[in-house]
């Protein structure tokens, strides 16, 4: 007791560095994200079938691993004052080695060479990256028991997501040389956001206090009960499947649309126009979730929002986008609107996951917060593997040849069509699941929230 009086009271340090957590992890995943499958197709020649299989097998493994180190935390305590921070701490530090790992240039490798380079660094970064990311993302519930305060730092922990992703905007202009990409340029910049992410971290672990005591006995809850409880939740269903869509057609689409600048365009540079216009719904959109969703609820907003940019996607199959300057504003525009649904998904999908966990345990009456997480987990890093490798060969099908600095004429505008086709897609399905399936109603989410 007298420890907790001691503790200085929750503020901006607090909010801050929780904010640093997200930009560290977010300098690796946005980089990794954006630009690996284009590193190791276009810079160390690995064809598309190749990366097809070795990205569903390393991520089966991430998802994999997801549940075996949640449970390595919550069972786990290697430090006397934390239970969380060692793990970041460790992790961090890997973190930078295994980013820089898989950025390393390997082009002289043979083929069995680079394929096993390209699985075992993957793998390896994965491990590193969950290391940091399970523990930061249970480290809230320790930072203040204030249902407020919690709000708050989960809105800062959207900026600092931002924030890396805003800087991924700018490297086209600086890891392509004369329209092509750079496989230098690229492991210098992993080399400075590997830095980058260990400063912010250990910024982080020098900001943030822990409050909140928890006792270190562990319920132990029957995994297939919890299994049970996942599949006849048809709300956690019906978001999971939603999440599904998304990161399968729209998260893992994003490298194409570099393609679409580099070939189409023929200006790789000017893709930053695109990023950033994939982030102006999120910016306008997020300093009025919270009022939005009081008035009309989180599954009439996401439906509708994703309706009008499944449609807009739609209408931009039809637009003369023309490989020019005149082209490149119409594109971006039509964009702009398709990224709403995204968007306003992004910054609601954990509040809905959240009132899916919190319907169980209405129904239950047993905690299975962290199980009901990691299934949930399980599922979204599955789509992450599921969508790199149909986005592979979908760009294979439309005649996109990896090792060829130039494209034809036809090639380009199908990679062009292709993209605005796998945003539509993931919106749709998102959409249908959300509004056939997810059974949460407003009045329902009110009442989470009041209680």
């Amino acid at each position: 007791m007298d420890n907790q009086k001691r503790l200085k009271p929750f503020g901006m340090s607090d909010k801050i560095g929780y904010a640093f957590g997200d930009m560290g992890c977010n300098f690796s995943f946005q980089l990794v994200t954006s630009y690996m499958y284009l590193f190791y197709t276009q810079c160390i020649g690995l064809s598309a079938k190749h990366w097809a299989w070795i990205i569903v097998v390393s991520k089966v493994w991430d998802a994999i691993n997801d549940i075996i180190i949640g449970n390595m935390v919550d069972r786990t305590q290697i430090g006397k004052k934390s239970k969380f921070m060692p793990w970041i701490s460790i992790g961090s530090v890997i973190l930078v080695a295994f980013s820089i790992m898989l950025f390393t240039p390997v082009g002289s490798f043979s083929e069995i060479g680079k394929i096993l380079w390209c699985l075992l660094s993957y793998c390896l970064w994965s491990v590193a990256y969950t290391m940091i990311n399970v523990p930061y993302g249970s480290l809230h519930s320790v930072i203040t028991d204030d249902p407020k305060q919690r709000t708050t730092l989960s809105t800062f922990r959207s900026i600092g997501a931002a924030l890396p992703a805003v800087l991924v905007m700018i490297l086209p202009k600086i890891v392509y040389e004369n329209n092509v990409l750079s496989a230098n340029r690229l492991f210098i910049v992993s080399i400075v956001f590997s830095v980058a992410a260990y400063i912010v971290f250990f910024a982080m672990r020098k900001m943030v206090t822990e409050r909140v005591v928890r006792e270190n006995k562990v319920e132990k809850v029957s995994y297939i009960s919890t299994i049970k409880s996942f599949f006849t939740n048809r709300a956690m269903v019906g978001i999971t499947i939603a999440t599904v869509a998304v990161v399968v057609f729209y998260n893992s689409s994003m490298s194409v649309n570099n393609l679409v600048f580099q070939f189409y365009f023929n200006d790789a540079g000017k893709s930053t126009l695109a990023m950033i216009a994939s982030y102006i719904p999120l910016v306008a959109f997020m300093p009025f979730a919270s009022s939005i969703v009081a008035k009309i609820g989180k599954k009439k907003l996401l439906t509708a929002s994703g309706l009008v940019s499944a449609i807009a996607g739609v209408v931009m199959l039809f637009l003369p986008i023309t490989p020019d300057m005149k082209g490149i504003i119409i594109y971006v525009c039509g964009l702009m609107i398709v990224n709403i649904g995204c968007c306003v998904f992004q910054i609601i999908v954990w509040a809905i996951v959240a009132d899916c966990i919190e319907n169980s345990y209405r129904k239950k009456g047993i905690r299975e917060e962290g199980s009901l997480y990691a299934l949930y987990s399980f599922f979204r890093k599955l789509a992450q593997g599921i969508g790199s490798a149909l986005v592979a060969l979908a760009l294979s099908s439309v005649g996109y040849i990896e090792s060829a600095t130039v494209q034809t004429a036809e090639a380009s505008k199908n990679i062009k069509n292709l993209y605005i086709i796998l945003l539509v897609v993931g919106l749709s399905i998102m959409v249908v699941s959300m509004k056939f399936i997810y059974n949460i109603g407003f009045n329902e989410e009110r009442n989470f929230n009041e209680e």
